[in-house]
């Protein structure tokens, strides 16, 4: 794999990555995908992944899990994750771009289909 590539969740799934992350992808297997999950390799069916070159350098418009645990209720149907640093933030309504809290980056805020919302 020259110069690497990386995955995410495609839907909600039972892995143990966060939605919206981006992770490198060390090997692929004809129906898994091996990750590097905080340094642990984590084999992950391909058919719950979307596989790209390199992660997106915008903010991740994320909807909200029905199970979701530790995310406030006032940040409502959707959240955004850094493309830096992955820390997870609210998401006011049709921002361009935004400041991360975390790392301090400031990046477009990929809305993608979540325009209306």
């Amino acid at each position: 794999m020259p110069g690497g590539q990386w995955a995410r969740l495609r839907a909600d799934a039972s892995a143990p990555l966060r939605r919206g992350a981006w992770y490198r992808v060390l090997r692929l297997t004809p129906s898994d995908a091996v990750l590097d999950v905080n340094q642990r390799p984590i084999n992950v069916p391909l058919p719950v992944l979307q596989i790209a070159p390199r992660p997106p350098s915008a903010w991740e418009v994320v909807p909200r899990p029905v199970n979701a645990k530790g995310l406030p209720s006032s940040w409502g149907a959707r959240y955004a994750v850094c493309p830096k640093c992955l820390r997870r933030s609210p998401l006011p309504r049709g921002p361009v771009a935004m400041r991360c809290a975390g790392c301090g980056g400031v990046f477009d805020v990929g809305w993608g289909g979540w325009a209306d919302i």
